[in-house]
């Protein structure tokens, strides 16, 4: 195993002891672009199951692949494999009912978060947005992908959206499914039952993982404690892809603080394509100052960019649920992955190099020089913003 340089194990323990959740080693991350890659691996670890399947997801719609995941998990269940799914109440509000239908008759225990029929008012706007799936309690995903059809293919067009994925194999597949299992909880369901076997994980890689698992609070949390703390500690380059960018002032004034350490800061946002109009505004009305601070903002133009990562000085990435926004630092409930390894790290950084040749750049004098329309739109979305 390779040792740990200093750098690393400094970002490390500051991110320790930040929140209290050390990472683990000996983890073995694959990187998953795009549909294509994306959904035949979760389908064939769901098929490999032998003893449990846990999928917990925000977004599960239509399309093909959500007939291909009713059947994975229908089979499964009917092979005598315990399945648990966790469907948030509002995120998968669209989804085929048949489908919950044809997995609760195949023997899957099928659960809705927070159904707002059942819950008070106070809870109602804390979704899960964690995309999680642990199958066998060994190998584990994460990240940015729904379950619908606008994420399969390759991001070809404007109808295949743009998303990453991780595959995760080791000691963090223990903390994912802890983030299963804080959602499943509220369920009343049974936390573990005679499947699950809480294997002792091997190391099969040499990653250094540190699962977040950032509960629904009031006020500052974990998500936004680790997003800062990166931001602080970078010293020469931050890249940020981000579905949903709306920075707050803490966020803000480290991206600044970060460009005037000499630090080059990229941030990676939807361009035409975004599915959500409203959230892009919201964002767009602190582009002026991120844009004045000296980051340079890149809007993708092929289809909509739905992934959420964060790279940090070629050897440090935060992945997963959560987007830079208000909403993932707070309100919803969210998994995500800080992982310590420069091969994995200098991928997802070519990556965001190769999604940049499909993006442009946004001109600050131009974007100072906006329409009185796009501006009186802008400070609409601030009266709401908290919450978006």
């Amino acid at each position: 195993m390779p040792a740990e340089a200093p750098v690393e194990q400094h970002y490390r323990r500051v991110l320790e002891g930040l929140i209290g959740v050390h990472a683990t080693q000996g983890n073995a991350i694959d990187v998953l672009r795009n549909g294509d890659e994306i959904f035949p691996a979760m389908l064939d670890a769901i098929r490999a199951a032998k003893s449990t399947v846990d999928l917990c997801t925000y977004v599960y719609w239509t399309g093909q692949i959500a007939f291909h995941f009713a059947d994975a998990l229908s089979d499964r269940a009917r092979a005598g494999v315990r399945v648990r799914v966790l469907l948030d109440a509002v995120g998968a509000k669209s989804m085929n009912r048949d489908l919950v239908h044809q997995m609760e008759d195949a023997g899957c225990q099928v659960e809705w978060f927070r159904n707002p029929r059942d819950v008070g008012m106070g809870d109602v706007n804390n979704r899960t947005h964690r995309k999680v799936l642990v199958c066998d309690e060994e190998v584990g995903f994460t990240g940015g992908v729904g379950i619908a059809e606008e994420w399969e293919g390759d991001a070809g067009n404007p109808s295949e959206w743009r998303d990453t994925h991780f595959k995760v194999r080791g000691p963090a597949v223990d903390g994912l499914r802890a983030a299963f299992l804080s959602n499943w909880a509220e369920s009343g369901r049974p936390l573990f039952e005679q499947a699950d076997r809480f294997p002792d994980q091997p190391q099969p890689g040499h990653s250094i993982v540190q699962v977040i698992r950032c509960p629904s609070v009031v006020g500052w949390g974990e998500m936004a404690t680790v997003l800062i703390a990166l931001l602080r500690l970078a010293r020469h380059q931050v890249r940020l892809t981000c579905a949903y960018f709306i920075p707050d002032e803490s966020t803000s004034r480290a991206l600044r603080e970060a460009v005037e350490r000499g630090v080059v800061v990229d941030v990676l946002v939807p361009g035409d394509h975004v599915d959500k109009r409203v959230v892009q505004v919201a964002g767009e009305a602190e582009y002026e100052d991120v844009l004045d601070a000296g980051v340079t903002l890149h809007r993708y133009q092929r289809t909509m960019l739905h992934a959420k990562i964060l790279t940090v000085d070629g050897c440090v990435a935060c992945v997963g649920s959560a987007n830079f926004d208000p909403r993932s630092l707070g309100i919803n409930e969210e998994a995500n992955l800080v992982i310590f390894d420069r091969d994995v790290v200098a991928l997802l950084d070519r990556q965001f190099t190769e999604d940049l040749r499909d993006a442009e750049v946004v001109d600050a004098e131009q974007w100072r020089d906006r329409g009185p329309l796009q501006k009186a739109a802008e400070s609409v979305t601030r009266i709401v913003n908290d919450q978006l």
